[in-house]
C-alpha cells in the first residue's frame, strides 16, 4: 500500500485549527449601542424594536451555533493532524470517520447560514411592512391634528 501525505496541506490544516478573534465583549457592545441608540418613538415604536431585538437575536443565536461547529471542527482537524503524524494504521484509519465528521459539521455551518439567511430576510420585509404601514398612516393624518401635537414622534418627523 503506498504511503499518502498530506505534508502539502499541512498549513492550510494549520491555519483552519487557529482560533477566531470573536470578541463577545465587542459583539455585546454593539448590540447595546445598537439597542439604546436605534430606537424609534412612535405609534409602532414597539414593533419596530421587536424588529430591531428579533434580528440580534436570530444574528446572535446563529453565530453562537456556527461558533460552535467551527470549534468542533478545529479539535477535528487536531485529532485528524496528530493521527497522521503518528502514522500508526489504526489512528489513520480513524481519520476517515473524522474527515467524515468534518465533513458532516461542514454541511451544518452551510445550514445554519441558509436558515440565517431566509430569517433575515423575513425579518427584514417584516421591517419593511412595518415602516410603510407607519408611512401610510402618517399620510392619513390631518393637519389640524398635527397642530394639536397628538402624534408626539410624528410632529418630530414631519419637521
Amino acid at each position: 500500500m503506498e504511503d499518502i501525505s498530506l505534508e502539502p496541506h499541512r498549513d492550510h490544516l494549520q491555519t483552519l485549527t487557529k482560533p477566531t478573534n470573536f470578541n463577545q465583549d465587542d459583539a455585546n457592545r454593539r448590540f447595546f449601542f445598537f439597542e439604546e441608540n436605534c430606537k424609534v418613538d412612535g405609534k409602532d415604536a414597539e414593533e419596530e424594536e421587536e424588529c430591531d431585538v428579533e434580528v440580534w437575536e436570530t444574528l446572535s443565536r446563529s453565530f453562537r451555533q456556527v461558533q460552535s461547529v467551527l470549534d468542533q471542527n478545529r479539535a477535528l482537524i487536531q485529532q485528524v493532524n496528530e493521527n497522521h503524524q503518528s502514522k500508526i494504521h489504526d489512528n489513520l484509519v480513524r481519520n476517515v470517520a473524522l474527515i467524515r465528521e468534518i465533513n458532516g459539521n461542514i454541511f451544518k455551518v452551510t445550514s445554519i447560514y441558509s436558515d440565517l439567511s431566509v430569517n433575515f430576510s423575513n425579518i427584514v420585509h417584516k421591517k419593511r411592512a412595518i415602516t410603510a404601514s407607519t408611512h401610510d398612516n402618517n399620510k392619513n393624518v390631518s393637519s389640524t391634528q398635527l397642530e394639536g401635537g397628538e402624534y408626539g414622534a410624528l410632529d418630530r418627523w414631519i419637521d
